[in-house]
């Protein structure tokens, strides 16, 4: 019994009761612990302006370093830019050189009229004369994007009133059938080796590509020439674009219509086979 009474007459162990003691006593001789709060907010607060401080002046001292780089970075920039300019200003040089040796190559016959011909057909000259002006655009609301409600609109090919390479491919081949004797779109003369095609949205000629609206000149027989192709298949087909896709195309016949020569022509030659050897003579 006398073990139970001593337990329960000392709980607290004589050391806890000490540190306990210890701990009052020095509570009750420092400072309240509102005050020490408020203490370490502030020193908190001083470290933060401090951090900042620090932090502005080092970007003040490195901005001079920022500024020189990006300019040094825009100084580079200029100078290539200026030389690929001057690359690109030899290129077409060269490639005008080019063009007149190949167009004198197709007249070395001494300008017959066959030469004019083959000249004309193969878009190697210049030429104007009457004909017609074709101006062909997407629908109003294609730069909106459409609305999945368009009948051309389809899950594997989306469709939203913009002109395709197949369209003009169509009414360049029209205007061709209809006695077109040379065509240009968008100033981009067209041969007999030309290739509409489609680079996303985008439509290429000759790998070029071209921004609606597309304006194409014809030369030939102004009014035949518009009204056969306005009364045939590929004019059928264009007006039935403007009917159920909203695509604008409007025609014109021109007094005088001027069309460049084709920027690049390839001289090519056929030679007849030899009837002994079968091959082709030098």
């Amino acid at each position: 019994m006398s073990l139970i009474t001593n337990v329960m007459d000392h709980s607290l162990d004589d050391g806890y009761a000490e540190a306990a003691a210890r701990k009052q006593s020095r509570g009750a001789g420092g400072l309240p612990k509102t005050l020490r709060a408020k203490l370490g907010l502030a020193a908190g607060l001083v470290l933060a302006a401090l951090v900042v401080t620090v932090g502005a002046a080092q970007a003040r001292v490195t901005a001079p370093v920022v500024a020189k780089e990006r300019q040094e970075l825009i100084d580079r920039i200029d100078v290539e830019t200026a030389g690929a300019d001057k690359l690109e200003s030899t290129v077409d040089t060269l490639r005008d050189d080019v063009s007149a040796r190949q167009r004198a190559a197709l007249r070395s016959s001494g300008g017959s009229a066959e030469a004019d011909l083959v000249g004309l057909l193969s878009g190697a000259t210049a030429v104007h004369g009457p004909g017609v002006k074709l101006v062909v655009n997407d629908a109003k609301e294609a730069a909106a994007g459409g609305d999945g409600a368009n009948p051309r609109e389809t899950s594997g090919f989306s469709d939203t009133g913009r002109v395709r390479d197949r369209d003009m491919q169509r009414v360049v081949n029209g205007l061709w059938a209809s006695g077109a004797e040379a065509i240009s779109i968008n100033g981009q003369r067209l041969t007999s080796l030309s290739a509409i095609r489609a680079a996303g949205d985008a439509i290429l000629v000759d790998n070029r590509p071209l921004v609606p609206p597309y304006t194409v000149l014809a030369v030939g027989d102004g009014d035949r020439l518009s009204t056969r192709f306005q009364n045939g298949a590929d004019g059928l087909y264009l007006h039935a674009l403007e009917e159920n896709y909203g695509i604008r195309a409007t025609i014109s016949t021109e007094g005088d219509v001027r069309l460049p020569a084709a920027p690049s022509v390839i001289v090519r030659t056929a030679q007849p086979k030899s009837e002994k050897t079968g091959k082709g003579t030098s």
